[in-house]
């Protein structure tokens, strides 16, 4: 198809197909003539993924070019591939200081008593920290625990129950580029849907609690 066919396909106006080009982000089409070129159910997968990750998991250009990089990488095993995908949808931000050093103690403690496979590195264990410092900072505790990610026990066995489910539905194994493709924007797309059906159970709890009949 040509660039135009790309972009009714796909919903992404030629204009943002030329930027990811010119990114790096889409691999060049197949010249047929000069400043003209074909592209096919790749380039469709491609600009899927490109925009959930920029649009969905809100990453740099930077970022996702890594990732991508990640995803083309035929010698990178999935599982490690998958790893620089989850470190680049974290937010960068100043994890220094005792209160942080602190935090992520606790996450270490809730990693290894849930034993979870998660690589002492991942980046996601900052991200959790970030958790526990802000709900100390906005003492939201409600109840003394030694840990303040007790709080957050109950919830792994659904958590982990729901991400086997996730992975378990990634396709035929001789298409590695699909797999971590489904993998990553699986990632993205879920993680908005926990936050917006929690939101609205928020307001839902809210209403019942304080809103008039």
């Amino acid at each position: 198809m040509r660039i135009g066919d790309l972009a009714k396909t796909t919903g992404v106006p030629v204009a943002t197909l030329k930027f990811y080009l010119r990114e790096g982000l889409l691999p060049a089409g197949t010249p047929t003539a000069v400043n003209q070129a074909e592209y096919d159910d790749v380039h469709v997968r491609r600009v899927k993924l490109v925009r959930a990750l920029l649009h969905l998991g809100g990453l740099s250009i930077a970022d996702a070019q890594r990732v991508l990089a990640a995803v083309d990488d035929e010698t990178m095993p999935i599982h490690d591939a998958f790893g620089v995908a989850q470190d680049a949808m974290v937010p960068k931000l100043d994890r220094s200081g005792t209160r942080y050093a602190d935090a992520l103690a606790e996450v270490d403690r809730f990693v290894r008593r849930h034993q979870l496979r998660v690589r002492p590195g991942a980046a996601v264990r900052g991200m959790l920290a970030d958790a526990v410092v802000g709900l100390a900072e906005c003492d939201l505790l409600g109840e003394p625990v030694t840990d303040t990610c007790e709080l957050f026990d109950a919830m792994v066995p659904a958590m982990v129950e729901q991400a086997e489910r996730e992975v378990a539905t990634t396709p035929h194994p001789a298409l590695r580029a699909q797999q971590v493709e489904h993998t990553v924007v699986g990632t993205v797309v879920f993680e908005v849907a926990y936050a917006a059906l929690r939101r609205m159970a928020l307001e839902h709890a809210s209403a019942q609690r304080w809103s008039a009949p």
